[in-house]
């Protein structure tokens, strides 16, 4: 766990910091853990990533080539073990053994502030302004885009039934369909009283281990637990989508 700005290691047990990482230049937006090796690897402000060993507290390496801040980042066990999203409007692949970008993505048109690698296949999302694109690993081959969440969208999830969820600055969250891309749930968030009434953006979110929760931080300084409707049934949420034009294939 870590805690932005200075970059600390906590002991959740002990609620203690335990660690501390020395090296960015100035905020850190975002982090993750390698799920098979000890590193971790942070982006921020400085424009760049770096790669820390976590037991020795070292900077193993450093990721540059964005040109604006590192706002988002996944890590992953098969290549490319990091991807980073920057609000220059590209995504970087890259190749953790040489330490170089293995390939830029510029399909955004905005800042890409959300990113997630899928539990179960070999694909990766982004989130921006403009769109929600679908790419497939290696080498970041375009696939899809998941189109309708007309905000500013600051940060996305997923679970193991492929229900995508988005959400944006204005307060509101989206649920998708991955496969058919279908937005079949939308929620608009109700700032806590005593806030603003733009004090409703969403600015990260995360599944359970479950994927039957889902939790999500705002900028009404409260973290929401939302839960699956036991009762719903395809009779109170009828199906009624039918695939564009591109998306037939027959």
């Amino acid at each position: 766990f870590v805690k932005i700005c200075p970059l600390s290691g906590w002991d959740l047990e002990q609620n203690k910091v335990v660690r501390n990482y020395h090296g960015h230049l100035s905020g850190v937006f975002c982090c993750a853990v390698h799920p098979t090796q000890d590193l971790l690897i942070t982006g921020g402000r400085d424009s760049v990533a770096r790669v820390w060993d976590i037991r020795t507290k070292a900077e193993a390496m450093v990721l540059g080539g964005h040109t604006h801040c590192v706002s988002s980042l996944g890590v992953q066990g098969a290549k490319p073990q990091v991807i980073t999203g920057s609000h220059d409007n590209t995504v970087r692949l890259w190749d953790l053994t040489k330490g170089a970008t293995h390939a830029t993505l510029t399909n955004h048109k905005k800042s890409v502030r959300g990113l997630l690698i899928h539990p179960k296949e070999y694909t990766f999302c982004t989130g921006a302004a403009d769109n929600l694109k679908v790419w497939k690993c290696p080498d970041g081959v375009f696939m899809r885009n998941i189109s309708g969440h007309d905000a500013i969208v600051n940060s996305i999830a997923i679970n193991k039934d492929n229900v995508l969820v988005s959400g944006a600055d204005n307060g509101t969250l989206k649920f998708w369909d991955w496969k058919s891309g279908w937005c079949f749930q939308d929620t608009k968030i109700t700032p806590q009283p005593g806030s603003l009434d733009s004090e409703n953006g969403v600015y990260a979110m995360a599944f359970d281990m479950t994927g039957s929760r889902l939790f999500t931080c705002e900028a009404d300084k409260s973290i929401k637990v939302w839960k699956e409707d036991e009762k719903a049934t395809p009779e109170t949420h009828p199906l009624n989508w039918k695939p564009s034009r591109s998306q037939r294939r027959f």
